[in-house]
């Protein structure tokens, strides 16, 4: 994806790792780009995961869980402190849209992650293979 318009330069940094993790399918490139204490929100649960741990185990799952995997569009905060991506993927014979929303700190690491999707279906059979994946992984990041 291109520069972004509007978004801090740490930030644009950051997310340029953000792209290359995604494409090489490798999460072990987030840890220097994400917060000890950022937060991730999935579409799927009401109770945010916190911590950097628990956001690879998702990230790491998610990697394996998704088929066809692109992201579209991207949009920046008039503060340029947050992104939004619009990406698209199949789970088997189901397909999802979605937006990634992710703000950052000053520093430009990942302090927030929140994931929204649709349709329904698609939510489904994407929570349903992430609890098979890594559901007692997060259980025990989030209780740990």
């Amino acid at each position: 994806m291109s520069e972004l318009a509007g978004l801090s330069d740490a930030a644009a940094k950051t997310l340029a790792v953000w792209h290359k993790a995604v494409e090489k399918r490798d999460a072990s490139l987030l840890d220097d780009i994400t917060s000890e204490a950022m937060v991730f929100r999935s579409p799927a649960v009401y109770s945010p995961y916190p911590g950097r741990e628990a956001f690879r185990i998702v990230i790491e799952t998610v990697l394996t869980v998704f088929e066809n995997f692109r992201y579209h569009r991207q949009f920046a905060s008039s503060d340029g402190s947050s992104v939004v991506l619009e990406f698209e993927a199949d789970i088997g014979d189901r397909n999802l849209k979605g937006i990634d929303m992710i703000r950052f700190d000053s520093d430009g690491k990942i302090v927030e992650f929140e994931v929204m999707v649709r349709p329904l279906s698609g939510l489904m059979a994407l929570a349903e293979k992430m609890a098979e994946r890594a559901g007692p992984k997060l259980q025990a990041a989030r209780v740990g």
